[in-house]
């Protein structure tokens, strides 16, 4: 896509979506860093679901340790790996009390080196919690780049390369959040919305679905 149709498709979806932000529940950096480790391969509202009770009781590096690894993998059960990630979480939360004073690290490298955090962990956070203009490429904001060809690749790390590149600076800050609810709720997997798609008119996607439309006035 030409950068004055990438220009105007984000300006289209921000008007759309007044107020991106992420679907995870959270309370302070820490919270997020231990909600978007919890939510690889399992859903937000599933991850929701389980750290409701959690934070209640432990939403800092040393009340998860106080908490134990038992006690923790009671409360996030209910989320897909549980085990490894209760341990991430016990062994992160241990680092960053030796390495970081219980704070949360404002870089790439150094939160990669936190056990269960990796490249897009770690751009989630930067992006949320130090407003930093990272793009965590997630399986919707690689479909969504891929069909409307405004980032292609067949790595994420390629997409996220590419957005980079071809993001108007303007809406980097709030583009990762974007493309994920745009991806979410419209530009679906399966059955994507076209028909309530704002930028429909500059998609190259070649299977575009119009059909619901008509089932929706029935």
């Amino acid at each position: 896509m030409k950068k004055n149709k990438i220009k105007v498709f984000f300006k289209r979806l921000s008007q759309k979506i007044k107020n991106p932000k992420s679907d995870l529940m959270y309370k302070n950096n820490f919270t997020l860093l231990v909600a978007v480790v919890l939510s690889a391969q399992s859903t937000d509202a599933g991850v929701n679901k389980a750290t409701k009770k959690l934070f209640l009781v432990a939403d800092s590096p040393r009340k998860i340790i106080n908490l134990g690894i038992n006690k923790l993998k009671f409360l996030i059960k209910t989320i897909g790996l549980y085990n490894s990630k209760a341990k991430n979480i016990i062994n992160l939360s241990k680092i960053l009390i030796k390495k970081f004073n219980g704070n949360i690290p404002n870089t790439r490298e150094d939160l990669e080196t936190l056990p269960g955090v990796g490249r897009k962990t770690a751009n989630v956070v930067l992006n949320i919690a130090f407003k930093k203009s990272t793009i965590a490429v997630d399986t919707h904001i690689f479909r969504v780049s891929n069909r409307t060809k405004i980032a292609t690749g067949k790595r994420p790390i390629d997409v996220e390369l590419g957005l980079e590149k071809n993001v108007p600076d303007k809406y980097k800050k709030k583009a990762h959040h974007l493309l994920i609810l745009h991806g979410r709720y419209v530009c679906k997997a399966r059955n994507p919305e076209c028909y309530e798609c704002v930028v429909n008119d500059l998609c190259t996607f070649k299977d575009k679905n119009f059909n619901l439309k008509k089932n929706a006035t029935i």
